[in-house]
């Protein structure tokens, strides 16, 4: 679904990214993981075209998408949960989750203000409120729900569990195993690898901007030395 290879970005004179490769098929559940600095969210910005790569491509379906404007990325199937959430703290929670929403046509059943109350229960009861009047975990199951309102093909979440209490944690972790069970394909950016072993297919470790390692859940969990070395675990 996703062929990110050699991608090179730079922030002014500054770059970040230096040949970064890595794939996510269809259905498929995959990590970046590793310290911050590294290189993590300057991908998922030149995936998104908020920051456009001076050098490699980005193939999305087969179909180049480096060097497109955000929306055009947007429209073509990817939906992105921000780092800081994002959400519009103005408008009520059921505006936040309407203001974006898109069907997609022919792409099997698409996701409803109903079947993200089913999913995310607790909002339900905060349809009417505006969004800085949520607690943190609302705000970022909020930012889930707009995600998926979009209908994505492909759903990326850079830190979603980034200053959450613990059960909150665990009810986005609970989220995201729910939907690998109906097949969306995720690409993930946290820093808790004990989660993520148990939900993801695939792991890529980035450091200074390129992948040093990746594997599967067993790999990353049997190598413990890997895990101290890139991630500090």
């Amino acid at each position: 679904m996703l062929e990110v290879r050699g991608i090179e970005t730079s922030y002014g004179n500054s770059q970040v990214l230096f040949g970064m490769n890595f794939s996510i098929g269809a259905g498929e559940v995959v990590t970046l993981l590793g310290r911050n600095g590294m290189g993590k969210t300057t991908t998922v910005h030149s995936i998104l075209g908020i920051l456009q790569p001076h050098g490699g491509t980005i193939m999305f379906e087969g179909l180049p998408v480096h060097g497109l404007p955000s929306y055009r990325v947007a429209q073509a199937g990817i939906g992105l949960v921000a780092e800081g959430r994002q959400i519009f703290p103005n408008l009520s929670v059921r505006e936040n989750l309407i203001a974006t929403a898109r069907e997609r046509l022919g792409a099997g059943e698409n996701w409803t203000l109903d079947k993200v109350m089913d999913l995310f229960p607790g909002l339900a009861r905060r349809l009417e409120s505006a969004g800085n009047q949520l607690s943190g975990g609302e705000q970022q199951m909020l930012a889930v729900g707009r995600a998926l309102m979009t209908n994505p093909k492909l759903l990326v979440l850079d830190e979603a569990t980034e200053g959450l209490a613990p059960l909150i944690r665990q009810e986005i972790w609970s989220c995201l195993a729910d939907l690998k069970t109906s097949k969306q394909s995720i690409l993930v950016i946290d820093k808790n690898v004990a989660a993520l072993t148990k939900i993801a297919d695939r792991h890529h470790i980035v450091e200074k901007g390129r992948v040093v390692w990746n594997g599967t859940s067993d790999e990353l969990r049997a190598d413990k030395s890997l895990v101290g070395r890139y991630l500090g675990v």
